[in-house]
């Protein structure tokens, strides 16, 4: 059955604008809590876990590793739904989500289970082609209960909860592992596991699309439209924002664990264990509550933005989101302080607010009638860009420049040659009894020979130039567009 949402009416408020939105779009945006919730749980910590040398229980794999893992995990959960929202809007959008559930459930077991790099990389890529089957058929399911005149509020109301879920998946985490490692894994399948129960919560929604043809149909539809200039142009200068964004989840909670020192926070707040963790150089604020920064301020801020900017032109609004995203990554691991890594974040969640919403709600207003869930397969295409070489690029980039156990081997090496037969997950503790200091005077030793924040400005560089190209954009994509788009 169609789903007709009428338009908001002129002068509606924004309380009023909310409250007409249909039922399904609110079980939707739960279902799409209950997921992130499951998946923030384990991504915010999962980079500790595969690379991070003194981690116990971790794997102990490389910063390149890690960096490999997370290309093909970003070429999967984000390449697939080129293809699979297309699919969503062929063969329905229950459908597709109630089978997206049953690899990601399987994708976390294998998580739990495997330690070595093959079978563990197996069990993260199962994880991200769920998560690609996923979205489209929830996304695709939401664009059927919103128009032009309410999107910029219904996406921003979207973005603030699936926020909830993602501030709610570090405290699960910061519990879980204390518990052990398997059990993120475990706990996460057994949460995403809720919306199988979701499903029965609204009526089906009608995708739309042409309820005919076979698999080469979808896929030459999928194809041909990417080659429309505007839409490749708008694909190509969003894979540089996705670059730089990703490296918030994917290196800074390492570079946190690494360098930053937040025991002042620490100790002037006088904040409980379960934000804390204990390391070498003191109490710190665990990096999964530093990263949540990003998330807190979205759910308290994100709907009130995405009211304010609701009349701005919405690239105007994403090339104003990524200078400012770009600029807060730079502050974020510009000093050791924790403070600055704070306001850091802050400063990239407003730029994430004026950007990543509207970049689905831009894509959602310029898609034909019936291909609504293929184009939010489209918004996928420059996150595989931007995050698959952007992971590459990061594992290169922090094991030359970043990586504290390597940076300490490498001191070891050019005084003296110290680090012959040293192990990565030892450099550290060489380091300190070679030189009688302890771990927080040898970290600011390293920080001061080899100027480790240096690695964060190819990245912010990147995103300066993507919000320069999308001003460009602007202009040309102009003739191509309504006024309100």
């Amino acid at each position: 059955m169609s789903t007709t949402v009428a338009a908001t009416a002129p002068g509606e408020t924004m309380g009023e604008t909310l409250r007409r939105l249909p039922r399904a779009f609110w079980m939707l945006n739960v279902m799409e809590m209950i997921e992130r919730l499951a998946y923030y749980g384990v991504r915010v910590v999962i980079p500790i876990y595969i690379a991070q040398a003194d981690e116990v229980h971790g794997l102990h794999f490389s910063q390149s590793q890690k960096g490999a893992i997370f290309m093909m995990w970003a070429l999967v959960q984000a390449g697939v739904p080129i293809l699979s929202g297309g699919f969503a809007d062929r063969y329905g959008y229950k459908r597709t989500i109630a089978v997206s559930i049953a690899i990601k459930v399987a994708g976390y077991l294998l998580m739990a289970t495997q330690r070595e790099f093959w079978p563990f990389t197996i069990g993260c890529l199962v994880l991200a082609l769920g998560t690609a089957i996923f979205k489209p058929g929830i996304q695709g399911s939401m664009l059927q209960q919103l128009d032009k005149g309410n999107s910029s509020i219904g996406w921003g109301a979207f973005y603030m909860l699936v926020n909830v879920g993602g501030f709610l998946g570090p405290p699960l985490a910061h519990f879980l592992y204390g518990v052990s490692w398997p059990a993120v894994f475990y706990g996460c399948a057994a949460i995403v596991s809720l919306n199988f129960l979701m499903l029965f919560t609204y009526p089906s929604v009608a995708a739309g699309g042409v309820q005919s043809g076979g698999v080469l149909r979808v896929a030459k539809t999928t194809f041909r439209n990417l080659a429309q200039p505007r839409l490749a142009a708008f694909i190509l200068i969003m894979s540089g924002f996705w670059l730089m964004f990703m490296q918030l989840f994917d290196m800074l909670p390492n570079f946190i664990v690494d360098w930053v020192d937040s025991s002042a926070i620490v100790s002037t707040l006088r904040l409980p264990a379960m934000f804390t963790n204990e390391t070498p150089r003191g109490t710190m604020i665990a990096q999964e509550w530093m990263i949540n920064a990003n998330s807190f301020l979205i759910i308290l801020c994100v709907v009130w933005i995405s009211h304010l900017v609701a009349r701005m032109r919405r690239v105007h609004s994403i090339m104003v989101g990524i200078a400012v995203a770009s600029l807060g990554l730079m502050l974020s691991g510009f000093t050791m302080s924790g403070l600055a890594c704070i306001v850091g974040i802050l400063f990239f969640s407003v730029g994430e607010m004026l950007a990543s919403p509207k970049m689905n709600d831009y894509l959602g207003v310029i898609a034909p009638e019936g291909q609504k869930a293929l184009y939010m397969g489209y918004a996928n295409v420059p996150i595989a860009i931007g995050w698959a070489y952007g992971s590459f690029l990061g594992g290169q980039i922090y094991d030359a420049m970043g990586d504290k156990a390597n940076l300490a081997l490498r001191y070891l090496k050019e005084h003296g040659g110290l680090d012959i037969g040293v192990d990565r997950t030892a450099a550290m503790d060489t380091l300190q009894r070679a030189l009688h200091l302890d771990a927080g005077a040898a970290t600011r030793l390293l920080w001061t020979t080899y100027d480790p924040w240096r690695l964060w400005i190819p990245f912010a560089m990147i995103g300066i130039a993507s919000s320069i190209a999308i001003a460009v954009y602007a202009r040309w994509a102009r003739r191509y567009e309504a006024p309100d788009v």
